[in-house]
């Protein structure tokens, strides 16, 4: 089974992006469980989603606190929230920021970072960085395919900002493909 958890703040589309990444496993034929974690219900205030992916049911129900893969939204939470705890040994990391590892102080740990938000802003006119980590998360880790995350995007923003949206992930998602973030 692979545990998935997503930091972010009040009104990024934490619990959003958990459920995208669920749908998009099971249009990939796989299991998946995608669920919210609150604290302060509040704009702002920091929240954690998880999303669980395996090739059989699921039955564990309780918080991941040992993720295999984690998305943070929001760069800030850094030095806010034990945001890397429990990540288990070689673990993937995908970070909204445009700055590198090294430049926020994360040392030699191996962090992705994406500019998720300024994506979303180009594609969608919002500094929303989901489904953009959804994408860049597809390329990193080849759990969930592309395709899919664009399917699942579909399928929540029917009526909405569907292929905004999906462009954003897709540039994402080239941008982790490319060797220097590889």
């Amino acid at each position: 089974m692979f545990g998935v958890r997503i930091h972010g703040r009040g009104g990024q589309g934490v619990v959003t992006a958990a459920e995208l990444l669920s749908v998009a496993a099971f249009v990939d034929g796989r299991h998946a469980q995608a669920f919210p974690s609150f604290g302060s219900e509040r704009t702002g205030a920091p929240v954690v989603s998880f999303c669980r992916i395996d090739d059989r049911p699921i039955r564990v129900r309780e918080p991941i606190v040992a993720p295999d893969a984690l998305i943070i939204q929001d760069p800030t939470l850094l030095h806010q929230v034990d945001v890397f705890g429990g990540l288990r040994p070689g673990g993937r990391v995908l970070l909204n920021s445009t700055r590198s590892a090294g430049e926020l102080g994360l040392g030699e740990m191996a962090v992705v970072t994406v500019p998720a938000s300024e994506l979303a802003r180009e594609h969608l006119g919002k500094p929303l960085p989901n489904a953009a980590l959804l994408g860049a998360f597809a390329a990193l880790t080849g759990m969930v395919a592309l395709d899919s995350v664009a399917a699942a995007i579909r399928e929540r923003f029917a009526t909405g900002p569907a292929e905004a949206n999906i462009a954003a992930a897709r540039a994402a998602f080239a941008l982790v493909r490319e060797p220097a973030h590889a």
